[in-house]
Parts: C-alpha cells; structure tokens; sequence
C-alpha cells in the first residue's frame, strides 16, 4: 500500500493499532480523525507517525465542502461504540449518516472505503451469524448501537454499494490500547485491572437454561488480526460487501479467564454477580463469526489463538504502569 490514507476514529482502539501497522509497513501519510475529549485517548497516539491530526467536525467540514484533497484508502473506523448509549439522535448522526456522507465522497473521489460495521448486527444470533448481504434484512439488533451500525448496512446494500466498498464485522476484539475506553473495555483488560486489585474476577451469571455461569460463548478476536484483515480488504479492490471479521471458534468467558489468571501466573479466582436488569433482555449468550466469506476473499492469515493473544497483551498491560488508572 502507497499513498494518502484516512483512518477515522484514528485514536481510538482498533483505529490506533491500524495506523501501527501501517507505519510499520512504512506509511505515514495519514490523516487521523477523532474526538479526543477530556479522557486519556490521546496516549494512543503518542509514538505513532501520521500527517495530520483533525477533530471530525473539521473533517466533516472540509468532506461537506469537497475539500479534503486527494484519498486512496479511507479506513472509516470512527464511531461512539458504547451499547448502553441512550441518545439514538446521536447514534443515529454520528454512527449512520455521517458514514452515509462519507461513502458518497469516497464513491465520488474514487477512494478505497473500509469501514467498520459491528457483530453487534446480528442480534440475538437467532438469524445466524452469516454476512451474506442478501439477508441483512432479516437482523434485529438489541440495543441501538447496533441499529445505527445495521442502517449504514443497510443503506449501501439497497443503494446497490456493496460492489464498491467493504464492510468488516468485527466481534469481541481485545488487545492493548483499549484503556481509554471505560465500561466498553474487553474483559481481557478488565480483568486485568480487577484481578491487581483484588485477586479476582467478576463474570456475570447466566439467565439461560441453556448456559452455565461463565459459559456464554463469544469469538473473542485479538486486535492484531483485526487489523490485518481490515487491511487486507483494503489492498483488495475485489473484496467488496461485508465481512465477519471472528477467529471463527467460540470459547466461554471462563476460557478466556483462565488465561488471562494464567498470563499472570495466579490461580483463577471467580466471583459470579448477578446481571443488572437492563442487560438482561439485549445479552448475546453465543456469538461466532462465519469467516467462510472472508477466506472465499482469499484472506488466509491464521487467527491468533485465544490463549496466545491473551499472553501477549498481558504482557503488555504488565509493563504498562497506568493501565489500569
């Protein structure tokens, strides 16, 4: 890859490990657009090369007023992701129809569009996980999060756009660079920070008579092959639609919690807490991405197995002294 990129939501976690590899593969011009707030997000940045840092207001500004400059690659990352956000107005403008504006300057200026659309589509899971996207139509997502990411799908399918831009599902992605993001870290870094200060874990018991405490499953992904795929399918002009973007194998909480006890070499302690009410009606008990597309892509990379992702960032939240602050 060679020219001008645009990574939105830059600082952010997923976004922030993009632009890593991309410096590591030699590419600095980048454009990083984010909201960097009053909270520690900035950190993200610190060591990464990049051209230019814009709020998105700016960059909303100069995309409305056709003045941006040239573009190879938009990697459209920026969104709120917090599935307890109860402004649906806001969701609905800063999640879907500012994606709406920029896949139109992208399709307009003839520029690459990878962008992030979430598993948080699928709902309950009760359609399936499969990113056809011929059967978009039938997902119901639980929380309006998901909604605003299901629209922006929804818009470029019966616009016919899915042969021009691609769309990554990403699942329960976990990593370093995650600490700004609070209650919508992975467990993985709660964890972390939990077990420092009390030697345990807390895990939320299960409502349902199919699962036992701690045995929800999730395809718990590391960022690192996150970011790989969503390169891959930038390098890749062909590779257009949505895809999942999952190790393609589910495992428990409590799998990934006796490997994060075991990246810190202590005896797993697990404290089970009932689930607060709200969640109860809109929790995924089993999510597991269908990568088949996403391989018929020709993306071949193996995916990182849980118990080897889950070491590495240890290792890097150990070293990292305000991780947990």
């Amino acid at each position: 890859m060679s020219g001008r990129y645009i990574v939105t939501g830059g600082a952010g976690f997923i976004g922030s490990n993009l632009i890593e590899a991309l410096n590591k593969r030699g590419e600095s011009h980048i454009l990083v657009v984010d909201e960097l707030g009053q909270d520690e997000k900035w950190r993200n940045l610190v060591g990464l090369q990049y051209a230019d840092y814009w709020e998105k207001d700016e960059f909303r500004f100069h995309m409305r007023n056709d003045s941006l400059g040239e573009t190879d690659v938009v990697f459209h990352l920026g969104a709120c992701s917090s599935t307890t956000e109860r402004n649906a107005s806001f969701l609905a403008d800063n999640n879907y129809r500012f994606s709406c504006e920029l896949c139109e300057w992208c399709l307009h200026h003839k520029a690459r569009l990878v962008y992030a659309s979430s598993a948080a589509t699928y709902g309950d899971g009760s359609e399936g996980y499969n990113d056809d996207p011929e059967k978009i139509e039938l997902l119901k997502p639980l929380n309006m999060y998901g909604y605003s990411k299901h629209m922006f799908d929804l818009w470029a399918a019966r616009r016919g756009f899915f042969d021009k831009v691609a769309g990554v599902k990403y699942f329960n992605v976990y990593g370093p660079r995650e600490e700004h993001k609070g209650d919508m870290r992975s467990m993985v870094h709660k964890a972390f920070c939990q077990i420092n200060d009390s030697g345990k874990v807390r895990l939320f018991k299960s409502d349902h008579p199919d699962y036992r405490d701690g045995e929800q499953l999730r395809d718990f992904l590391y960022v690192r092959d996150a970011v790989a795929a969503t390169i891959f399918l930038a390098e890749n002009h062909d590779a257009n639609g949505l895809f999942n973007c999952g190790s393609g194998k589910a495992r428990t909480w409590l799998d990934m919690m006796k490997a994060v006890f075991a990246a810190m070499r202590r005896e797993p302690q697990i404290e089970f807490i009932a689930m607060p009410e709200a969640l109860r009606s809109k929790y995924q008990y089993h999510t597991e991405a269908d990568i088949s597309r996403l391989r018929a892509a020709g993306y071949t990379a193996p995916f990182t197995s849980l118990e080897d992702g889950v070491r590495d960032c240890i290792e890097q939240l150990l070293r990292n002294q305000s991780a947990c602050r």
